[in-house]
């Protein structure tokens, strides 16, 4: 994360990918939210509504918003949320 120009252009990518999936959260009452972009370039979430109660947020995470996101720029080196339910 070298600029704010750079670090605004990559929040800008992520809430793009985000846009994409939102609709399906949103179908189940819940939604994202990015906290932070590190300067190692890992993405900090937290999950909204429902979605930081549920028990399919772990497997929501995984294959839906951890691998838009890391599609969404190269400079993205990992995705992590705050606030994830264990799965049991």
């Amino acid at each position: 994360m070298e600029t704010a120009v750079h670090q605004t252009e990559l929040i800008q990518k992520v809430e793009q990918a985000l846009d994409s999936i939102r609709p399906y959260l949103e179908t189940d009452g819940g939604n994202v939210k990015v906290l932070e972009i590190t300067r190692e370039g890992v993405v900090r979430l937290e999950l909204l509504g429902s979605c930081g109660t549920c028990p399919m947020s772990a497997m929501t995470f995984k294959a839906g918003l951890e691998e838009a996101i890391l599609r969404s720029s190269p400079a993205i080196t990992g995705v992590e949320a705050v606030n994830i339910t264990p799965a049991f």
